[in-house]
């Protein structure tokens, strides 16, 4: 009896070190669409500082200044568009109070021109995190930019670089939220309370 109490005492023992070390390494054994609030947010805690430091290591405005800005979420949730990654999203001081209002019923809805919104992105793949771009959308006046709703898109690749995308393909899905100025805002259960 004795025995079988350390064995099991020292399978536990080992047990527990290799999940420690796990989550140590930021390795993750569940399904991304399976994800608990508590592995959502140890992922995030994985790759919250490389993330802005590999945006930040190129010369983008945006990324140098984005994590200054005003959260517009709780924090990440579940993934969903933009590839299926995570996402977290900032906006800066002129379209902050418009962005948190989620509007998503009024056509006549505008953000402020001048509005910058950031969504840091990523994934996981293999059990290991895998940073994504840096997508940035901002708000100009809307007849300098009539094919994208006034909106200018851009985006900057995990390792800081710039990257190249087609102003049509961000809005041809963009475009279709006409009841928000072409926003898709986080998952409602990660949203600011109002």
């Amino acid at each position: 009896m004795y025995t079988r109490l350390i064995l099991s005492a020292a399978v536990v023992a080992a047990t527990s070190s290799v999940a420690l070390a796990d989550a140590h390494s930021c390795t993750f054994e569940a399904d991304i669409l399976d994800f608990t609030q508590e592995q959502i947010d140890a992922l995030y805690d994985c790759v919250s500082d490389e993330l802005l430091e590999n945006y930040q290591s190129g010369d983008n405005e945006v990324a140098a200044v984005y994590r200054d800005w005003g959260h517009a979420q709780t924090g990440p949730a579940a993934p969903g568009f933009h590839g299926g990654r995570f996402l977290n999203t900032f906006v800066n001081e002129v379209g902050f109070d418009a962005y948190i209002q989620y509007e998503d019923d009024d056509e006549a809805f505008e953000m402020p021109v001048g509005s910058v919104i950031a969504k840091e992105s990523y994934t996981l793949r293999d059990g290991a995190p895998r940073r994504g771009p840096l997508f940035i959308m901002t708000r100009a006046e809307t007849a300098d930019y009539p094919d994208t709703d006034g909106w200018i898109y851009s985006a900057v690749q995990p390792g800081g670089d710039p990257m190249g995308i087609s102003q049509s393909f961000c809005h041809d899905c963009h475009g279709g939220y006409t009841h928000s100025d072409s926003l898709g805002y986080p998952a409602f259960d990660v949203r600011l309370s109002q």
